[in-house]
């Protein structure tokens, strides 16, 4: 065994954790918890997992990952950037593809850009239509409006009356004149403010301002296990979240908290939303898997 590992089974140890209970909450599997501790990185599925696998498991049992990065840097693997298991990659290969679909990925870029010339043709000759068109109409001055005036209707006794109800047009504007008043008069509703007030790490604390609700919903994207907990850090829910199942996201009401602490276990398949915001990460899911975010409610 050791020292790094030995460190991580006396922290888990002291939590009153068994291997079975560590694997529920990482989603690690029981085997490599073991060979964690065991400093058997031999039997890790590869060089990838291994610092993920250690980071996880410090941060389950209290532990900071990065400062054990540094204390036990040579006990770790150095090597980190071995290609992915092949059935993790989602890149395929330009010789996997048969010879009929290279064909048809040769002749797409043509077709498309014969598409595009027809459009552009298209679009000019109807540009030319159209104002050629224009110019056969009679010319209209610019602020002036065409008035054709009716002849005036003369009574039985040789007078003249004038139907041209300028009576109701002083009304109309008159009531367009408050309307507008009243458009003018209304309040706006300051929008919430979400934003980055510190980042260390993996840890992230953000600054909820301006909002009447502090609601906190999370979505997965994939499979991914989450805590949520308040500021006094008591523990609200911790589930492992899996897209298209009955627990696929997770909405939860903090309206009577000023803080909330999120503990995510695989950031690329989570997604973040606080009062219908999307949150944006300050640190990218990519390069930092496991996360801890903050967010504190100013009210």
């Amino acid at each position: 065994m050791t020292e790094l590992g030995n460190l991580l089974k006396e922290a888990r140890e002291a939590k009153g954790l068994s291997l079975d209970e560590l694997q529920s909450i990482t989603k690690i599997q029981k085997r490599y918890l073991l060979g964690i501790e065991e400093g058997n990185y031999s039997m890790m599925p590869g060089k990838f997992y291994v610092r993920a696998f250690i980071k996880q498991y410090a941060e389950a049992v209290g532990l900071d990952p990065e400062q054990l990065f540094e204390q036990h840097k040579n006990e770790i693997p150095s090597t980190y950037n071995d290609e992915l298991p092949e059935q993790l990659s989602r890149v395929q290969s330009r010789k996997s593809v048969s010879p009929e679909t290279s064909k048809i990925l040769d002749v797409l870029p043509k077709i498309l850009f014969g598409i595009f010339i027809i459009g552009a043709i298209a679009l000019v000759w109807y540009l030319i239509v159209e104002y050629a068109g224009d110019g056969t109409k009679d010319p209209v001055t610019p602020g002036k409006e065409t008035r054709v005036e009716e002849p005036a209707e003369i009574t039985d006794d040789g007078d003249q009356t004038d139907d041209s109800g300028s009576g109701d047009t002083g009304e109309e504007e008159d009531a367009t004149e408050e309307e507008t008043a009243e458009e003018e008069t209304e309040p706006e509703t300051p929008a919430q403010e979400l934003t980055v007030a510190s980042n260390s790490g993996s840890n992230t604390v953000y600054e909820l301002k301006g909002a009447d609700s502090f609601v906190i919903k999370i979505v997965s994207l994939g499979q991914t296990w989450v805590g949520l907990s308040n500021g006094s850090g008591k523990s609200i829910f911790q589930d492992t979240l899996v897209k298209g199942e009955e627990n696929e996201s997770r909405t939860e009401d903090l309206s009577n908290e000023t803080k909330a602490v999120i503990n995510i276990g695989r950031a690329p398949d989570t997604e973040i939303y606080v009062n219908d915001q999307k949150l944006e990460y300050a640190v990218p899911p990519e390069k930092d898997m496991t996360q801890v975010i903050t967010i504190n409610f100013v009210k």
